[in-house]
């Protein structure tokens, strides 16, 4: 090892690799490379860096993969130039909020095979992250937080324990690859049609039974959803009494649709009602009549040809609508299923 660090004193090289050395110690002698920009450490027995290395601060590439770190070190909190971490195949447990908060310029996050139970709050600050990897560790929840990072591109959260994902990731609009593969996701929320730049999207070994509604629109070009328990394409015949709707979902219905037109008396009366504008704003939208609903509405299904996705597969996945009424419902001009719980 010695030897590596003469030579690269010696020749000035901007990269260097000490991978699969069995290096269980870092020297402090290593922070004179001042100049590097890549430093490969990855398959040793690392548990700890010198913090010295702080000195390092051309370093733009770090490698610490598959060593035995049982947490990330310090003194990464101190190469804000760093751009690329990898820290896959380690022990660990927890990201120390400080270490991101030093880690502006990250592009690329790697913390696959460890055993991380939670993303702090404190991710966002990732600000330029464009690729985040933590597969099989023992994630439960994703943070809210994580929607804030607008330049995410690439998302991999496979094998984990995770039951659901917040509503705010959809704010990922340049997201293009999502792997959700082989957690315990029993939905995806409404919403989808946010992710409109997503090509790859992988849920494969979850527990799902529909996909939200709009799911058709998106322009996927690969979608893996084997190991479900997707409703089967064995639709029934049925016709339902007509319900009696409340006086708060009629008064709903009511303004909803005079507030399209902004002439009318009551759409110019909503903005001095701040709080009924803020319930009226989670309205939905019949998928028979397109007339407008709030809190009472039918849950059914429509299956789709993945074909007319633009896929190959000529699979036909559930799909999630809404309906506002039984008279929708009764209808026979469309091809809408209602959903029996077996």
């Amino acid at each position: 090892m010695a030897s590596d660090l003469v030579r690269a004193l010696k020749t000035k090289a901007k990269s260097l690799s000490l991978s699969s050395r069995k290096i269980t110690y870092l020297t402090k002698d290593y922070a004179k490379l001042t100049w590097i920009t890549t430093l490969k450490l990855n398959n040793n027995y690392l548990s700890d860096l010198p913090y010295e290395l702080q000195c390092l601060e051309q370093l733009t590439e770090l490698n610490l993969g598959n060593n035995v770190f049982d947490e990330v070190p310090s003194v990464l909190a101190h190469l804000c130039h760093l751009k690329k971490l990898y820290l896959y195949g380690n022990k660990i447990k927890h990201l120390q909020p400080q270490i991101l908060e030093g880690l502006p310029n990250l592009v690329l996050l790697n913390l696959n095979h460890n055993r991380i139970k939670v993303i702090p709050p404190e991710i966002h600050r990732l600000g330029r992250l464009e690729s985040m990897s933590i597969t099989d560790n023992h994630l439960e929840q994703i943070p809210a937080e994580l929607g804030l990072i607008k330049s995410l591109t690439e998302v991999n959260f496979t094998n984990n324990k995770l039951t659901r994902i917040p509503q705010q990731l959809y704010s990922l609009s340049q997201l293009r690859k999502l792997y959700l593969a082989r957690n315990n996701l029993t939905e995806l929320p409404e919403g989808i049609l946010s992710w409109r730049n997503l090509k790859t999207l992988d849920v494969a070994g979850n527990h799902l039974s529909v996909f939200p509604v709009g799911f058709q629109f998106l322009t996927l070009e690969e979608l893996f959803c084997e190991g479900n328990n997707l409703v089967s394409f064995k639709p029934m015949e049925s016709i339902q009494e007509k319900e009696i709707l409340s006086l708060k979902e009629l008064s709903a219905r009511m303004i909803l649709r005079d507030s399209t037109n902004k002439f009318s008396m009551l759409s110019r009366a909503l903005p001095f009602y701040p709080e009924l504008q803020d319930l009226l704003s989670h309205w939905g939208q019949c998928a028979v009549c397109s007339m407008p609903f709030l809190t009472t509405w039918l849950e059914c299904v429509q299956f789709i040809n993945l074909k007319h996705m633009g896929m190959k597969s000529s699979e036909f996945i559930p799909v999630r609508v809404l309906l506002c009424s039984y008279d929708c419902f009764n209808r026979n001009d469309h091809r809408y299923y209602g959903l029996v719980q077996m």
